[in-house]
């Protein structure tokens, strides 16, 4: 009989993790919610996001590749039409492309990920082989930085919406269907890694999970931060704004 004690004490653990170290407590999204972002940094930050949107849907479908259970696979497999959309209706990345375009970013550029920093390309990929690499129960667990999206998400959206006159409403629509699709994978992932994680070693390897995709988020934030606000050293190769002296 598995030991299932300790599933509620492991809820407790992931949420007091996220409240200390999920990126929305990063100073660069502090400038861009509060609108002391220029418009060049608000321009680096989409398009090196683009690359972690466009990601995701790799991540999700290596992760289908693994599961036995059916059931699991269709439930994934919304993530995958959240992201890549269907004939009928554009999903996430075309969205978020929908952003970059307002933002005044070329798509052809953005979309060949060529100018993006070195660190957002590193810590994307050290994601998506994470998932590739590590248990199912990691695997899954590494979604749950998406129980504090929401909140991420409505202080972005009113915040930048209030502060930049470049921001339109038109332009953000790729957050207005994300806190529900957010809400629905978190809590799906959520109950699944406390019904499968039944040993201390489990709940560890779940806890430590989340903090390692945290570190993910924050890492890019910090290269983020690095090239365009302070010191301001953007490494050879990635996006130099138009009004940058770089």
């Amino acid at each position: 009989m598995n030991d299932t004690r300790g599933t509620g004490d492991l809820e407790s653990r992931l949420r007091e993790l996220g409240s200390r170290r999920y990126h929305n407590l990063h100073p660069f999204h502090q400038m861009l919610h509060n609108g002391r972002c220029t418009k060049a940094q608000v321009q680096a930050w989409a398009l090196n996001r683009y690359y972690y949107q466009a990601m995701v849907p790799l991540k999700d479908a290596s992760l289908i590749g693994r599961c036995e259970d059916p059931a699991l696979r269709r439930e994934w497999r919304k993530r995958l039409e959240d992201h890549d959309g269907d004939d009928d209706r554009p999903g996430g990345i075309e969205r978020w492309l929908k952003l970059t375009d307002g933002l005044g970013l070329d798509r052809e550029a953005v979309a060949s990920t060529r100018l993006l920093l070195p660190a957002t390309r590193f810590a994307v990929q050290a994601y998506v082989h994470y998932v590739r690499e590590r248990s199912l129960l990691e695997a899954i667990a590494s979604c749950l930085t998406e129980l504090f999206s929401p909140q991420i998400i409505t202080e972005r959206m009113s915040g930048m919406l209030a502060h930049y006159d470049f921001i339109t409403p038109e332009i953000m629509a790729y957050f207005d269907k994300r806190p529900p699709q957010a809400e629905r994978d978190a809590n799906f992932a959520l109950e699944w890694v406390k019904q499968h994680a039944t040993t201390p070693e489990q709940r560890q390897a779940v806890v430590d999970t989340l903090a390692f995709k945290c570190d993910v988020l924050w890492c890019m934030l910090d290269a983020l931060h690095y090239a365009y606000v302070t010191p301001g050293l953007i490494p050879p190769g990635a996006f130099v704004p138009k009004d940058s002296d770089a």
